[in-house]
């Protein structure tokens, strides 16, 4: 039977997937942002899964559907997305989204139907509270974390903070204040804004009249860019610094010489060609940007649709050891799989090695993080 590829997509997607013929033998249901806010993001993990069904499209000899979704940036349609993709389409595993708001929708909705999910997302809530659920992103903590030392490092004592006005930047401020004041910098603001707001100046303007020595930032994708865009209109001199949820030529499109020097967290894989010869990820890494070229005919610039292609890599080995014991598109296998990629052990991804275990949403470790500085629109390793 031949792979199926479909896809709802938003009329200012370019690249449309085309329904072809039969029902395959394992199923994959992805809900992304292809239009809205977080369409900067979604697109991307939308290409990053096309590569990885390219890259492999089959388990055990059987062959993998993949049915693509968009919700447009909405976390209610997520959420009505996950309950087509589970009740209609009868997939074995839910990926996505492209916010942790939307993910938490669809989390919620694999946890109703017994159906495993695979985040592409950090996640804000406890595995304790959802037996069926992991996600390929980093802890935010890992990645915050990594942000707090290099402006120990770089002398910072104070630092403001703005963020989104949602669970994404709740994750973000919550992590800078556990490991802020251990470090000795102190926190002096903490302002929001919504992903569709057009202006943060109102914000900025509070920010900069403390003086802290940095501005951290808690957006992702190209609403992100507002801050940093703010920060240089005001004449802002301090660092200022962002996390992984930026890592896109779309933040880096919009945010331009604003964002000049900023330093973030990111998975490896946004510099696989500068890493040292024996890092466990670059040869995987350096594998995925060449079968997302094939496919897109362009080369990946971004750290999302890698996240894609190391849930799908999470998905594969998970899947392989779960069909001997039931069959495809039964609660039996969904149980299965789900048993199979709690017990995954050193899957090598392109942002970090997996070793998933129940009661923890994530599975790696320092391994899936870097320091990047982003200099003239690229971004350069940090050691």
């Amino acid at each position: 039977m031949k792979t199926l590829i479909r896809c709802a997509v938003a009329a200012a997607v370019s690249a449309v997937f085309v329904a072809s013929t039969l029902a395959a033998d394992l199923k994959v249901g992805l809900s992304v942002s292809l239009s809205g806010p977080n369409s900067s993001i979604g697109i991307p993990y939308s290409k990053g899964m096309q590569a990885a069904l390219a890259y492999k499209g089959e388990v055990g000899g059987r062959k993998i559907q993949l049915i693509v979704l968009d919700d447009g940036s909405d976390p209610t349609a997520a959420g009505r997305n996950a309950r087509k993709l589970v009740e209609e389409e009868k997939v074995d595993v839910l990926m996505g989204t492209s916010g942790a708001p939307s993910a938490v929708a669809i989390a919620q909705v694999g946890r109703e139907a017994k159906t495993p999910m695979i985040g592409l997302t950090p996640l804000s809530f406890s595995a304790a509270d959802n037996p069926w659920v992991v996600t390929v992103a980093q802890p935010t903590q890992l990645m915050v974390d990594a942000v707090i030392e290099r402006m120990k490092r770089n002398g910072v004592k104070t630092v403001g903070y703005i963020g989104f006005s949602d669970v994404w930047g709740d994750l973000v401020y919550d992590a800078m204040m556990k490991a802020a004041p251990a470090a000795g910098i102190k926190v002096v603001s903490n302002e929001r804004y919504a992903r569709a707001d057009a202006s943060v100046t109102g914000q900025v303007l509070k920010i900069v009249a403390l003086r802290p020595d940095a501005v951290m930032t808690g957006g992702a994708g190209t609403p992100g860019a507002l801050p940093f865009l703010a920060l240089a209109e005001r004449g802002y001199k301090g660092g200022v610094y962002g996390q992984h949820g930026l890592i896109n030529p779309d933040f880096v499109r919009v945010a331009g010489a604003s964002a000049q020097g900023s330093l973030m967290p990111t998975g490896p894989v946004i510099v696989a060609e500068q890493l040292p010869a024996d890092y466990p990820t670059k040869k995987i890494a350096l594998d995925f940007r060449s079968a997302y070229q094939k496919v897109n005919n362009a080369p990946t610039s971004d750290a999302f649709s890698a996240y894609a292609f190391d849930g799908w890599l999470v998905f594969l080995d998970a899947a392989a050891r779960a069909l001997p014991k039931a069959e495809a598109g039964t609660p039996e296998f969904r149980v299965a799989l789900r048993d199979a990629i709690f017990t995954s052990k050193d899957v090598v991804g392109t942002h970090g090695v997996y070793t998933f275990k129940p009661g923890n949403l994530y599975g790696v470790d320092e391994r899936a993080r870097v320091i990047v500085k982003l200099d003239n629109g690229q971004w350069k390793l940090a050691p």
